[in-house]
Order: structure tokens, then sequence, then C-alpha cells
């Protein structure tokens, strides 16, 4: 392996790559916004329902990238999705937004996911960092407050999972079909701190400041093993563990995220304390989660005592932050060559060098491959294009 394989550069190309893909691929010009889904080859799926969570991390990618990059055709992506959110995906009776719209932008489903809030708030803080406009920093605030008022576990602490679309209890708050139906989980946590990290760093009031510490408390207090250095992912309302596996991908992604909220929230003394936490939850993943061909692996089961060699694009683009963030804060070179060798792995199984973007998973049969999606439900430009970003971030630095 060359000795300086991931660099800058690189890293930035593949962002450039990113970024183009999407926009030559994913606008819906027939019925605004973008499309619900595009297959491995490149075609759109028509009639592909439009979800939340695509929707906004769309925008806020390209009010990433219109930033970094200050190319107009970013920009315009960037003021689509955030005219499309607000058009179609707000429920304009009760506040906030909706789950998921059908391909012509009526509604499906109007349930409140408290993960689908807080991405709401990432995605406008970004938006409102690249336009300056206040409406949209107040629009950001707003859906802070309904999350506040409505998801927030005012008796045990911490954030349930969803509400129906009137903001009253849900039968299955499930995020997805492979989560457990519990009240609390480690992901809609992880996605409440980065929400809450990005509002206190574009407006630093004290009530944010409050909501992203207590966010940090959790964190500490609950979700991450003292003794593993894994996180526990599923909770009843009174935070016992109902887990059955630990997620690899997201020990790894909330290394650096929490990190990234720590110096946000820049108080010395929580980031002195908790340094050595970040670092041993990125050495926990570097000693446990690494594969037989370099890969991170997705997940370690506890009933079978077997970790998941099969590779998924984003715990690959999570593990090269999570590990290179942690060679930055402990000058240990391990977590750099692992780093290299997850983009190495990348390189060659991920990145779609025919049909562009990369390849959901990896290691896998190629039919097996080929049957999922490149745009969808649960696949955006945030966690491959969000690791170009801080790639080129962190080894500036």
């Amino acid at each position: 392996m060359q000795q300086d394989l991931l660099c800058k550069q690189s890293a930035f190309n593949e962002f450039i790559n990113i970024g183009d893909w999407w926009s030559e691929h994913c606008q819906d010009e027939e019925y605004g916004g973008f499309v619900g889904q595009v297959n491995f080859d490149g075609s759109r799926q028509v009639g592909a329902s439009k979800g939340i969570v695509l929707n906004t991390r769309i925008l806020w990618f390209f009010s990433q990238a219109a930033g970094l990059t200050d190319r107009a055709d970013y920009r315009q992506l960037a003021d689509r999705a955030y005219h499309y959110l607000l058009d179609k995906f707000e429920d304009k009776a009760h506040g906030g937004v909706v789950w998921e719209l059908d391909y012509q932008g009526n509604v499906l489903s109007a349930k409140k996911q408290t993960y689908a809030q807080c991405f709401a708030i990432y995605a406008l803080c970004a938006y409102y960092q690249l336009t300056g406009a206040s409406e949209v920093l107040d629009k950001a605030v707003e859906y802070f407050e309904l999350v506040e008022r409505y998801c927030r576990d005012n008796q045990y602490g911490g954030y349930i999972e969803a509400l129906d679309g009137q903001w009253q209890p849900l039968a299955d708050v499930r995020l997805s079909d492979k989560d457990q139906n519990t009240p609390k989980s480690m992901n809609t946590h992880l996605h409440v701190l980065e929400a809450f990290s990005a509002l206190y760093k574009v407006k630093p009031e004290k009530r944010f400041k409050q909501a992203l510490t207590g966010v940090i408390d959790i964190f500490i207090e609950r979700i991450i093993d003292p003794h593993s250095y894994h996180q526990k992912l599923f909770f009843d309302m009174q935070w016992n563990d109902c887990s059955t596996f630990y997620s690899y991908g997201h020990d790894i992604e909330c290394s650096w995220l929490l990190w990234e909220a720590l110096e946000i929230l820049d108080e010395p003394s929580h980031i002195q304390q908790f340094r050595p936490l970040v670092i041993n939850m990125a050495k926990a993943c570097a000693e446990r989660a690494m594969g037989d061909k370099g890969q991170m692996c997705d997940e370690f089961i506890f009933a079978s005592q077997t970790k998941n060699q099969t590779s998924v694009w984003w715990v690959q683009a999570e593990a090269l932050v999570g590990l290179m963030n942690a060679y930055r804060l402990s000058g240990d070179k391990i977590f750099r060559q692992l780093s290299e060798q997850v983009w190495d792995f990348i390189q060659t199984h991920h990145i779609d060098h025919i049909n562009g973007e990369w390849h959901w998973l990896a290691l896998e049969p190629a039919e097996k491959i080929a049957a999922e999606y490149k745009v969808g439900f649960w696949k955006a430009p945030y966690h491959n294009g969000r690791a170009m970003m801080e790639l080129c971030r962190l080894l500036e630095s």
C-alpha cells in the first residue's frame, strides 16, 4: 500500500464525483424535488415513494457542497431541496415533517419519527450556513421546539422514537424493519446529538447548549458501555438494555460525532474528561470490528457470537472518518493505517467505476449487489459525501 494512499486530493476528487453523480441522476423534473429511487445501473424506479430521510440528507449535502465549492449548480440543488422540504414534507396542520410521500408528492405516512425531525434540523442548519436567511434558522428552531415538546421524555430522560401525525402515541415506533420496536434507541439519539450540535453551532443560546449537554450525558451515562466501549442499541422507557447485537458502524460513527459535539460545546472539562472515551470507542472497533478483507464489519451478533463480514457502504464511510479522527486525537498510527486500509477497500469494492456512486453492499454475489439501489429511502450522499468532506478537513489539520 502506498505510504500516503489516503490524501486530501483523493478525498476531494471523490467528493466531487459523488456530488456530480447526484446532480445528474436524482432530480425529478416531472413532479418536483428528487426521485425516490435510482437503481444499481442508474435507471430510475418508476413510482418509487419519496422519504424524508433521503430528502433532508440531500438538502444537507448540497448545502455543505455549495458552501465548500461555491458551485452554482450545487447551490441550485440545495435551494431545490429546501423548497421541496417546506412545500411537500412539512406538516402545515400539526408541525414538523412527515415521513413519506408518493412519487407525486402526496402524503403516504404522516408519522413523526424523532430521527426525521432531527435530520430536518440538521439540514436546515446547513442551509442557513449557506444562505444566512433568518427564516431558515427560525424553521430549525421551530422543529427543535416540537421535538422538545413532544419527543423528550421528561421522566426518564432522552427522546422517544416516534409519534403519529398528530404527535400522539404510536404502537409501532420502529425506524425500519430491521429495528426492534422499543421506545428508545441509540440511533435516534445519535442524530439528536448531530442536530443539536449543528443548531448550537449556528445559534449558541443557553437552551440549545443545555439540550446538547443533555444528549451528550445520555450517551455517557446510558448508551456507551464503559467496559466494552460499544454502544447499547435498544431500550425500554426506563433505559433497560434490549439489544441483541453491536453495530460497529454506529460505534465508529458515534466516536467522531461525539467528539464533534464536545468541540462545539467547547467546555474544557468535558473535552478533557471524554477524550479518552472517544479514543477507546475507536480502539474497540480497530481491535474487534475489522474484517478479513480490510473492511470494517457491520455488526456482532450476541446469539451466535459472530461478526457479519458483509460490507455496507455507510459503515466504511464512517470508519474512514472515525479512525482518522482517532489518529488526530491520539497520534497512534494504527488508526491512520486502518483508515487507509478501509479507503483501499472502498476503492476496490464499493466505488462503482462503471455506473458511478457507491455500491450498497460488497463481498456478496454480483446479483445481490446489483439488487440494491444507488438512491433510495435509506441511501443519500450523506455518509459517503460527508466522509469525503470530513477527511479533507482532518487531513488538512
